[in-house]
């Protein structure tokens, strides 16, 4: 009898093992029963990817909503992608995809595959409204330039204009640009996409201005799990259809549109996708 008890315990124990097993989530968007998906966006970026609350809004987790929706996905997870942590989150299947300002480079592509790209984006400074001095890369030798860890934007500056500028690196964009406003710093150097959404912000009404310089290209494609060609085709379809069916204008319009930037027609939308490797 005690021995047919324990057996029965046993059955119970594996069966409700395999019950959790089954309904969870790995996070790196498995087709589970109800089709989730963890996608990685940063958390700090107006008008690219900002979270408010429960809210995410911009424009690249419109454009990860509508792909993964074509992808057969009905559920979105969201998790934070800071700049030096995103190969780390593909390669640990953390996420599945990441939409998060990610430039598409050589680099990279050595740890990572790309889909893409979804938007053209290029390096500019972010500075004071009343700053004269600065007005483009090559005037900042002797300043102090803001950027984030693990992100290329101050080492280009300090790489191809400015020897002498001084690199203060935190690990969002929003700090560098509270210390922009408390004077700590001279700049901020990123996109042109993310400092406008910066500036066009309510409490930083008239506080900052771009300097409206860019000196790079920058392709922002969908991080994936290196080797991952399967959903990196599936990905550059879902992209084509959001550019044929007018769905990527409206995304633009709604979420970079109100900071004013304007971008290159030529490349905005994008009219090609890089090969899947």
């Amino acid at each position: 009898m005690r021995q047919r008890i324990i057996a029965a315990l046993g059955i119970t124990v594996l069966a409700s093992a395999s019950l959790v097993a089954c309904g969870s989530d790995s996070g790196s968007g498995g087709s589970g029963a109800d089709n989730k998906v963890t996608v990685g966006i940063k958390f700090d970026q107006p008008g690219l990817g900002l979270k408010e609350g429960s809210n995410y809004t911009g424009m690249d987790v419109d454009v990860a909503n509508y792909v993964a929706k074509e992808l057969g996905y009905t559920s979105v997870t969201f998790k934070e992608a800071p700049s030096a942590q995103r190969e780390t989150l593909l390669a640990n299947g953390q996420v599945k995809m990441i939409f998060a300002t990610y430039s598409i480079t050589d680099a990279r592509k050595q740890k990572v595959s790309f889909g893409g790209p979804y938007l053209v984006a290029g390096q500019d400074l972010l500075v004071k409204a009343d700053n004269t001095d600065i007005t483009g890369p090559e005037t900042l030798n002797g300043k102090k330039l803001c950027s984030v860890t693990g992100s290329t934007s101050a080492q280009k500056v300090k790489d191809k204009f400015a020897k002498t500028v001084q690199l203060q690196e935190y690990d969002t964009y929003s700090k560098c640009v509270e210390a922009l406003g408390a004077g700590a710093i001279d700049a901020v150097t990123t996109d042109n996409t993310i400092l406008a959404g910066y500036a066009a912000q309510q409490a930083n009404q008239g506080k900052f201005k771009v300097v409206g310089k860019t000196f790079s290209t920058e392709r922002y494609g969908v991080g994936l799990k290196k080797g991952d060609t399967e959903t990196c085709t599936k990905v550059n379809d879902a992209l084509k259809k959001m550019v044929d069916s007018g769905e990527w204008q409206k995304a633009f319009d709604k979420n970079i549109g109100p900071s004013g930037l304007k971008l290159d027609p030529a490349t905005n939308p994008p009219k090609t996708f890089d090969p899947c490797a």
